[in-house]
């Protein structure tokens, strides 16, 4: 698709007093507009076919230099630009998608815009500063206003003490979704992005960010009987200190009474609001990665995804062997076994591996021999990743990523940020640079989600950010695993790939699951555990569970082995948060479909046309839940049938099930 863009300076339209100028700005299908008010305060609205989405909400900055950032504000200039065209996505969900938005971007004067972009399904804006000085943000003015008491679906903070918000800013990002009206919210409790509004019709309005680069991450506010969320964001760290997890982490002792230092020009978050008329068009959403800086690697041929056998979930729990499993060589090396024998690209040597006593990633405890393990691994070729704690990978980052890329390592899982402050996000920018010189794959967990981070850097391939199946080592049964599953795709995915960590061959119906650590099970079916890995975007994907469990299901092993973790073509066919979605991946030639559902049974009808499937008959390959896996969630059946496009495509699905379908 050929790129369209175009530049036009205008005078301002006066409306509504001596000093109030409204600009407006419209979407390139015409839907969405947005209405931009420079009066008193810079303020915006947004409109969807003619109905408000969001009531005048307020945005600017106060800075340490004086300067009040949207307070009367002064239009100096406007610029206008529209831009169609097809953007590269390696690494992602589809190999290119389209980049089609109408630009509008107000001259603030002192060196200050400010730019909102529209898309046919979202609506975004950002400061931008091109002052050379330092200077400090003092606070940040965000707010979403909604025109009624909608109904919501928010992730709150775990932790921290009610109405004491520096209490709450120590975060895992982990947590259900609490569904409410938004007058029913918790006013001292923060929010952590994406969260969702539904408003009449079906339309959705989901809020979230992108580009958090060396600035805190926003969370959000339900204020006091309004309808009206208000960012917070963490203060710069004063003091951090060893603390936390063994101590793998770096806690805020004191903070500063500014958000975040600035050392000359640069652009500011993105803050998006995704409006959509369906569900479904809210889980295909790619504005997250339209919004985020475009990659600032030159080469990234020797960047490789794929999926990893995975030792900590399982607990380093196999049998049928000669010799006691756990952390050490020969358990590793039958990892690296079955990896090789099932072409999984990589085995990850998880928490234990290094002193933990000492947080030392220089320090391998004696029952490993890394080299050898290395050199055994690429015979089979296997790619070896190791888990770091965020405290001893920041201190001596740099010659921590040399020394293991040298020694042939593949990459690390970075854990327990636990934070977004600015040296977090600042953090977590330097450590894929970092780590991309070295050709080292990074996978942020104990992080929040990527923001974009995964285009600009693509050596970064999955973060945390999510309530993830680790949580079923401890979570009771009166957790919903299976409603939260099918919330995810319309909510934490909408702001980038997630390190899930699916793949269970132990599998609790419900009144059978039980929380285990050493021989931990899924909630749902066998067949939900094969449709997260279409459903979930993860272009590092791990396999959960024991090599025992797997040999002993070859059948499932084989469909998890094979399938895609990038993809050249993604569409979501059909959905409803919470309840159930359909989606389908094309790698080649080659489609993949998966289905989850709630704890209802459900009867999913697809159409096969959709996916532009040449006509007549192609062979098919259908997991699909068995006839008792309400009862006994391993029961599943695996057929080779014809599919035609012509017909409609049906399969049922059992409480908490799914199906996955590979077309040829």
């Amino acid at each position: 698709m050929k790129k369209l863009t175009f530049n036009l300076m205008f005078a301002a339209l006066a409306v509504g007093g001596v000093n109030a100028k409204e600009y407006q700005l419209a979407s390139p299908d015409g839907l969405l507009k947005a209405v931009v008010n420079a009066g008193d305060k810079l303020t915006y609205e947004v409109t969807f076919g003619g109905d408000t989405v969001i009531a005048p909400s307020a945005l600017g900055m106060t800075l340490s230099n004086g300067l009040e950032i949207g307070a009367r504000p002064k239009v100096k200039g406007v610029t206008r630009r529209s831009v169609d065209e097809m953007v590269a996505s390696p690494f992602y969900r589809a190999d290119s998608v389209r980049d089609n938005y109408n630009e509008l971007t107000l001259n603030l004067g002192k060196g200050w815009s400010v730019e909102f972009r529209a898309y046919d399904d979202g609506v975004a804006y950002r400061f931008v500063s091109k002052d050379k000085k330092p200077f400090n943000v003092v606070s940040e003015t965000a707010e979403y206003v909604i025109p009624q008491d909608a109904d919501v679906a928010v992730p709150y903070v775990k932790g921290g003490t009610p109405g004491d918000f520096m209490s709450q800013l120590g975060a895992d990002f982990e947590n259900h979704y609490t569904e409410a009206k938004i007058s029913q919210l918790d006013n001292g409790r923060l929010v952590f992005l994406p969260m969702s509004v539904g408003l009449p019709e079906g339309v959705r309005l989901t809020f979230t960010e992108v580009n958090r680069e060396s600035y805190p991450g926003m969370f959000l506010n339900p204020a006091a009987s309004a309808t009206t969320f208000k960012g917070v964001f963490a203060p710069y760290p004063k003091k951090v200190q060893p603390g936390g997890y063994i101590p793998n982490q770096l806690v805020v002792a004191e903070r500063e009474e500014y958000l975040a230092k600035v050392d000359g020009p640069r652009s500011f978050p993105w803050r998006v609001a995704v409006v959509t008329k369906a569900d479904k068009d809210l889980a295909a959403s790619d504005l997250t990665y339209l919004l985020a800086e475009p990659s600032r690697l030159s080469d990234t041929s020797w960047i490789r995804p794929g999926k990893v056998a995975w030792d900590w979930w399982n607990n380093w729990n196999i049998d049928g062997v000669d010799f006691e499993s756990g952390v050490n060589n020969d358990t590793y090396k039958h990892y690296i076994d079955f990896a090789s024998e099932n072409g999984i690209e990589y085995v990850i040597l998880d928490d234990g591996w290094s002193d933990l006593s000492n947080a030392d990633l220089f320090k391998v405890v004696p029952a490993i021999n890394l080299p050898m393990l290395i050199d055994y691994a690429s015979e089979k070729n296997v790619g070896l990743i190791l888990w770091a704690g965020y405290y001893p990978f920041e201190r001596d980052m740099e010659r921590v990523c040399k020394h293991y890329s040298d020694m042939g390592i593949k990459g690390f899982k970075i854990d327990f940020m636990n934070r977004d402050d600015q040296l977090i996000t600042d953090f977590n920018y330097r450590a894929a640079e970092t780590a991309a010189r070295h050709h080292l794959l990074l996978d942020l967990h104990g992080s929040h989600n990527l923001a974009g981070l995964n285009r600009t850097y693509p050596n970064v391939l999955n973060a945390e950010g999510v309530f993830g199946l680790e949580q079923m080592k401890w979570a009771p049964e009166s957790v919903d695993q299976v409603k939260y599953d099918v919330m995810v795709p319309f909510l934490r995915q909408v702001a980038g790939p997630l390190d899930y960590t699916q793949g269970a061959m132990l599998n609790g119906s419900q009144g059978n699951y039980h929380p285990s650590n050493s021989e931990p099970m899924s909630q749902g079916t066998r067949c939900r555990q094969l449709a997260l890995y279409v459903v979930f975007d993860s272009p590092l994907n791990m396999l959960c569970d024991s090599p025992s469990n797997y040999r002993r299901e070859q059948e499932c092993t084989d469909f998890i082995a094979e399938i895609p973790t990038t993809w050249d073509d993604t569409r979501v066919l059909d959905g409803k948060m919470g309840e159930y979605i359909v989606t389908a991946r094309r790698k080649g030639s080659t489609w993949y479909v998966g289905g989850i559902t709630d704890r209802n049974a459900r009867d999913i009808t697809i159409d096969l046309a959709a996916l532009g499937l040449a006509p007549g008959g192609h062979t098919a390959t259908l997991y699909r839940d068995g006839v008792n896996a309400h009862r006994r969630g391993r029961d599943y059946r695996r057929e080779t049938l014809t599919v035609n496009p012509s017909a409609p495509f049906k399969v049922h699905l059992a409480p908490g099930g799914g199906f996955a379908l590979r077309i040829d």
